[in-house]
């Protein structure tokens, strides 16, 4: 689990990294944000077009290789985000980027599963926090990297993916192990439940929407409606996620005590009070340390759900595994991105702050969703379809 964990990190500081260089893009190439808020919609549309297909690949061959590839193709796609010449160029290296993540994501959560035990979402929340300290080390990561070097510190990005693919090879062979054997029975019931899942899925997009519109325009409010620095803004992105990373630790292991649809609810119900409360106290200008003081618990409420959704994607259909892991972490989660242009249309007539606001809205949808889930009447556990490393 620390090494699907930490390959997690490696791979999705990358999907942070290009909304902390937005500001200076802006600037650099004198686009609007709705321009801006394309290189986040051409990740995302790559990998939410790859991750399916992946997945279902996964559950009928084991393909454990797919997670050093991804991540290095993730990496190099945002690397190259400075140094390139033309927008079309950027907007192709934000598609290589999108595809490395589609790849990466549902053969390692296949193997997260298989790894966690019996306590899925407790095991669980350390392969999705991996992804979630990614998330937040991405906009820090980028701010430094800029700092220093200028746009072209965007090859940075090149260097964590590769040492962790690099690693990630050489344990293959173990990590293979832990495969389930083939054909035997599972402790579950093994019926898979496609309108569970359906309405699963438009949850985790719908909040998906609010999730990665937060994390895109975080540093936008903070620059343009609170008059902070780029540098302040990347670092308040940081600690927003960096609160998410807590949630999601948090968050594991009451979804395997009070369930995982409850955890749905109260996730998303509490992030649209939050979020209107913010744009409400400050979207005058300010002041700047109460917006950090409620950006950070919003951020811990909201990623709160993020195990809880995975696994009970999982739970769903126990007999592709791959595949829900493909559409819960990566399509329906790319396809939140989806909304990034038209956010940042709203921004560009509108202000930040209304976007912000269309975020509670999007929150508030996600938890009516959440309401329509069924009860949950079982637990899925399959301890003895693994082989444990010798």
């Amino acid at each position: 689990m620390v090494l699907l964990a930490s390959a997690h990190l490696a791979d999705d500081v990358n999907q942070s990294f290009i909304p902390a260089l937005l500001p200076i893009l802006i600037v650099h190439w004198h686009i609007s944000h709705a321009t801006a808020g394309t290189l986040v919609l051409c990740q995302a549309i790559s990998s939410s077009v790859v991750q399916p297909g992946i997945g279902h690949l996964a559950d009928r061959r084991s393909m454990p290789w797919l997670i050093p590839l991804g991540m290095f193709l993730a990496g190099s796609g945002v690397a190259l985000l400075g140094v390139l010449p033309t927008m079309p160029l950027l907007f192709l290296a934000a598609l290589v980027s999108g595809i490395g993540v589609a790849a990466f994501h549902p053969e390692a959560a296949r193997f997260a599963n298989y790894v966690s035990g019996a306590k899925k979402a407790s095991g669980m929340r350390w392969f999705t926090v991996g992804g979630n300290l990614g998330f937040a080390i991405g906009p820090a990561f980028a701010t430094v990297a800029i700092a220093a070097w200028g746009l072209a510190g965007t090859l940075a990005a090149a260097i964590p993916v590769t040492l962790m693919a690099m690693v990630s090879l050489i344990e293959l062979p173990r990590l293979s192990r832990f495969a389930p054997v083939r054909g035997k029975k599972r402790v579950s019931d093994g019926r898979d439940d496609w309108t569970s899942f359906g309405k699963l899925s438009g949850f985790v997009i719908v909040r998906s929407m609010a999730y990665l519109g937060m994390v895109a325009f975080i540093p936008l409010y903070v620059v343009e409606v609170l008059h902070g620095s780029a540098a302040v803004g990347g670092l308040t992105d940081t600690a927003f996620l960096l609160a998410g990373a807590a949630g999601t630790i948090a968050g594991g292991p009451i979804a395997d005590r009070v369930g995982r649809k409850p955890v749905l609810i109260w996730s998303t119900g509490l992030t649209v009070i939050m979020v209107a409360v913010l744009v409400v106290l400050t979207g005058g200008g300010g002041p700047l340390p109460l917006a950090i003081g409620i950006l950070i618990p919003t951020g811990f409420v909201l990623v709160a759900s993020q195990a809880s959704f995975v696994v009970l994607g999982q739970e769903y259909l126990p007999n592709r595994v791959g595949l829900a892991s493909g559409v819960t972490l990566g399509l329906a989660v790319s396809l939140g991105g989806g909304l990034s242009p038209a956010l940042g249309a709203i921004a560009d007539h509108f202000g930040v702050g209304a976007t912000l606001l269309t975020v509670s809205g999007l929150a508030l949808a996600a938890t009516l969703i959440a309401f329509t889930l069924p009860g949950e009447t079982r637990r899925t556990t399959r301890p003895s379809d693994a082989v444990a490393p010798t």
